[in-house]
C-alpha cells in the first residue's frame, strides 16, 4: 500500500493537520473533543460500519498525534484527558510509541489455511492426498479443510494446481521482521515490546488503520511559537516527499514559513557518519571483529543487538547522522531546538534515548510535516526561493537508499587505502536483515561490510513517507547527480572532522 493514496492515509492526514492547527492556533485545547466530528462529519458512516465506532478511533488518533495514551476502553476518559499537560516546548510522550487501537483492529485470522472460490472441484484432489492428518475431505465435488485437524503445513497449497488454496497472514504480522506481533484473548492483535524496534512497518501494512505510532507535531509546534530558535534537520530522504511543487531549492522557505530558523540537510552528518565507519572498519576489520555493521539505521542495529548479543559490538559505534547532524547545529547555535525531520518512525526512539536527547529535541515524519504545511495553509507554488540546502557530498545524500550507505564507506576507504578491497553485504527489511546476520554467525561474512537497512528499500521506504519507496528512490538518485562533491574526502570536511574530534 506504499504510496497508494488510501483512506488510511486520509484520515491520518487530516488527524495531524487538525492537531497542528491546534497548536498553532493555541487558546482552549479542550476544543479537541470537536475535532472527530470535523475529520468524520455527517450522520453515515464512510468507513466502518458505524460513525460514532468511526470517531471513537479518530479520537484516539487525536491522543496519539499529541503524544498522549490510548484511553483504556474499560473505563471512561474525555478526549482532552491530559492535553493541557502535553501543551509544552518540550519532548512529550510515555512508551509505547506505537500502539494498537484495538477496536479498529479487525482480528485478522492469522495462519489459518483457506480452500478459495477458485477450486475447481478437480477429479485428482491432490490436496487430500499429500494431507498428513487427512484433515481435507471432498464435500459436493469441493475441497474443504478441518481446521481442528489441519497443522498448516502448507502441502495443499503448493499442491493445487489452481492455487486455490492459501494460508491466511496477519498483514501487520507478516510485515514484523521481528515478530513482536502476536494475539490477544479476543484475537486482536497485540505488540510485544520486548521485542518491538518501533520500524513501524506494522502501522503502514494494517489495512484497517488500526495502529498508530506517537506525534511530536504538538509539542514541536509549542517550541516554534516560543522565543528559542528551532532548527530543522532534514533526512537525505526528503527529496520530492512533499510533491512537484516543493523541490529541493524551495524547502528552505517552506520550512521557515512554519515557524523554522533555518533547515539543515542531514546529509551533512551522513559525510561525519561515513568517514567515521570507514576509520572502525578499517582499524577493527577483520583483525578486532569478523565484520562490521552500519549504525545509521536504529531499528536495524537496535534488533542485531537484540536478537544476537554475541555480536553486538560488531555493529559500529559511529553516531548516526541524525545525532552527528543534531551536535553541529547545537555547537553552532548553543540554546537552540532541533528537529529531526525524516521518514522513519525508529527515529523517534533513539532520540528519546538519555544519551541522545540533548542532541535532538523532537523527531517528525514527513507524513506529519504536511499536516504542519496544511494547517498554516501553505501554497507551495507561491514560494518563489531558489536556495541550496547545503554543500553535503553524493554519498551522504545516497544513505537515503539500500546500498548508499555501504557505498559511501567503501568509497571512503578507497581513498583512504586504495589498495584494500572492501566485501559488502547488505539487506532490506528487518526478516533480511536477520537472515543476514543468521549467514553472517556461521562465518559467511567474515571481513565484510554489513550494510542493514530495517525498511525495503531503505530509508525511502520508512513509515513517514508520502511517496513510494520506487518512486523516492528515483528522486534521490536525481539529487546524488546535481551535488557538487560526489565523495566525502574529495571535498572540504578539515573544519568539520576537527568538530568531530573534539566532541
Amino acid at each position: 500500500m506504499r504510496g497508494i493514496y488510501t483512506n488510511i492515509v486520509e484520515i491520518r492526514q487530516k488527524v495531524f493537520t487538525e492537531v497542528a492547527r491546534l497548536a498553532y492556533e493555541g487558546g482552549d485545547y479542550s476544543r479537541i473533543i470537536n475535532l472527530p466530528y470535523k475529520i468524520i462529519p455527517g450522520e453515515v458512516a464512510t468507513y466502518r460500519e458505524s460513525v460514532f465506532l468511526e470517531r471513537a478511533i479518530v479520537e484516539e488518533r487525536l491522543r496519539l498525534a499529541i503524544g498522549l495514551p490510548l484511553r483504556k476502553m474499560t473505563e471512561h476518559a474525555p478526549v482532552s484527558q491530559g492535553i493541557e499537560e502535553s501543551a509544552i516546548a518540550e519532548k512529550y510522550y510515555d512508551p509505547p510509541l506505537v500502539n494498537i487501537i484495538k477496536f479498529a483492529c479487525h482480528a485478522c485470522p492469522d495462519g489459518e489455511v483457506r480452500v478459495t472460490d477458485s477450486c475447481q472441484g478437480c477429479l485428482a484432489h491432490p490436496c487430500s492426498e499429500v494431507c498428513p492428518k487427512d484433515a481435507i475431505s471432498i464435500v459436493n465435488g469441493r475441497s474443504v479443510i478441518d481446521p481442528d485437524k489441519c497443522i498448516r503445513c502448507g502441502r495443499c497449497i503448493t499442491a493445487c494446481p489452481y492455487n486455490a488454496i492459501i494460508k491466511m497472514e496477519r498483514p501487520c504480522s507478516k510485515a514484523c521482521g521481528v515478530d513482536a506481533i502476536g494475539t490477544d484473548d479476543l484475537g486482536r492483535a497485540d505488540i510485544d515490546y520486548n521485542k518491538c524496534v518501533s520500524c513501524g512497518m506494522c502501522l503502514v501494512n494494517c489495512p484497517f488503520g488500526a495502529i498508530a505510532d506517537k506525534s511530536q507535531i504538538f509539542q514541536t509546534i509549542h517550541a516554534i511559537k516560543s522565543d528559542t530558535p528551532v532548527y530543522a534537520a532534514l533526512a537525505p530522504a526528503f527529496v520530492g516527499q512533499w510533491g512537484k511543487d516543493l523541490p529541493p531549492e524551495k524547502v528552505r522557505e517552506a520550512f521557515k514559513l512554519l515557524g523554522f530558523e533555518d533547515v539543515i540537510e542531514v546529509a551533512v552528518g551522513a559525510d561525519l557518519c561515513t568517514i567515521e565507519e570507514a576509520h572502525d572498519f578499517m582499524e577493527e576489520v577483520p583483525d578486532k571483529l569478523p565484520f562490521m555493521g552500519t549504525s545509521c539505521c536504529p531499528a536495524w542495529s537496535e534488533m542485531a543487538k537484540m536478537l544476537y548479543p554475541e555480536y553486538a559490538k560488531c555493529i559500529s559505534m559511529a553516531l548516526t547522522p541524525m545525532v552527528l547532524t543534531g551536535r553541529l547545529i547545537k555547537k553552532k547555535h548553543p540554546g537552540c531546538k532541533v528537529v529531526f525531520i525524516g521518514p522513519c518512525s525508529a527515529k523517534k526512539l533513539e532520540a528519546s534515548r538519555a544519551d541522545i536527547r540533548s542532541d535532538v529535541d523532537f523527531v517528525l515524519t514527513f507524513e506529519e510535516v504536511m499536516g504542519m504545511f496544511e494547517a498554516k495553509e501553505i501554497d507551495f507554488t507561491q514560494i518563489t526561493g531558489a536556495d541550496n540546502l547545503s554543500g553535503s557530498s553524493a554519498d551522504g545524500r545516497g544513505f537515503a537508499v539500500s546500498g548508499g550507505v555501504a557505498n559511501a564507506v567503501v568509497n571512503c576507504i578507497k581513498e583512504l587505502d586504495p589498495e584494500r578491497e572492501v566485501k559488502v553485504m547488505s539487506a532490506e527489511g528487518l526478516r533480511e536483515c536477520r537472515a543476514m546476520l543468521d549467514e553472517a554467525k556461521k562465518g559467511t561474512y567474515d571481513g565484510y561490510l554489513l550494510e542493514g537497512m530495517g525498511c525495503p528499500g531503505g530509508c525511502v521506504g520508512g513509515a513517514g513517507i508520502l511517496q513510494s519507496p520506487t518512486k523516492a528512490k528515483g528522486q534521490v538518485k536525481l539529487i546524488m547527480k546535481k551535488a557538487k562533491n560526489k565523495g566525502v574526502l574529495s571535498s572540504d570536511y578539515k573544519d568539520i572532522l576537527k568538530s568531530l574530534e573534539e566532541e
